[in-house]
């Protein structure tokens, strides 16, 4: 009897203790006190006051700006070294290919950030692009590790495919690139949505790569909330936390209507 409700109370724990702070975190955004830590009723005040925030509102633009860009440059190339990995074989330089696509993923982000903040102070002194440090190398540097996250997931999604779909359309007198945009690329289609969202969120959630390589009018949202948190959290920041928290839970409910009616 006791076996049976360990596991139900064990995961009562953990859901409470990675759930309450947040339920506790979107009362506090109501709370009509300029303290975050005291209660003084319920307001919504501090909404009308984020929205009239204009370092927070330009903040979030380029956020969502850099992630749009990132996720659809990091998608590509990502799509394409998968591809490559699947499909090609053992080729001269398979390797190396495959130790630079998993490298971004297990080394730190401080040594990332570093190394593309010394690439592009090189390519400035010895090219002169990019001429400074903004949103383009911002999201230069976050497309470079999100096509590696892209890339695992399409390799992921390639492996587990069918081949003879394409051999089959082969036989047919189909030839590349048709196969591959007729054939893979729909089957691939889940696997691009899923690595583009992937690689949005990574991007938008980023701060220690775009410290690095970020410039004057060019602070993403993560920066400009880490500088603000470092001064205390405010019923503003929590607003904020609350507004995306609603927006994810939108989208994922809207997206798990949809697969509930698919199926």
């Amino acid at each position: 009897m006791k076996r049976g409700w360990t596991l139900p109370a064990l995961a009562a724990v953990g859901f409470a203790l990675l759930y309450l702070p947040i339920v506790v975190m979107v009362i506090y955004s109501f709370n009509a006190s300029k303290l975050a830590s005291v209660w003084g009723g319920w307001s919504v005040q501090w909404y009308g006051e984020l929205l009239r925030n204009e370092q927070i509102l330009e903040a979030a633009f380029v956020s969502l700006q850099v992630a749009t860009f990132s996720a659809t440059i990091g998608t590509v190339f990502g799509t394409l070294i998968g591809y490559a990995m699947s499909r090609f074989g053992r080729f001269r330089g398979r390797l190396l290919l495959a130790g630079m696509a998993t490298a971004p993923i297990v080394m730190p982000e401080v040594v990332t950030g570093l190394s593309l903040l010394l690439l592009f102070i090189s390519m400035e002194s010895i090219l002169g692009w990019p001429a400074e440090r903004g949103v383009l190398t911002v999201v230069i540097a976050h497309s470079t590790f999100c096509m590696a996250f892209v890339a695992v997931v399409i390799q992921a999604r390639l492996s587990d495919m069918d081949r003879s779909v394409e051999e089959a359309a082969m036989d047919l007198g189909a030839r590349q690139p048709f196969v591959f945009f007729d054939v893979t690329l729909p089957a691939l289609m889940p696997a691009l949505v899923s690595g583009w969202l992937l690689a949005f969120t990574l991007s938008l959630d980023d701060l220690v790569i775009a410290s690095f390589v970020s410039g004057p009018g060019a602070s993403t949202l993560p920066m400009v909330v880490f500088s603000k948190v470092r001064l205390g959290v405010t019923p503003e920041i929590n607003a904020l936390a609350t507004i995306m928290i609603g927006c994810v839970g939108i989208a994922v409910g809207f997206a798990t209507w949809a697969m509930t009616r698919k199926r």
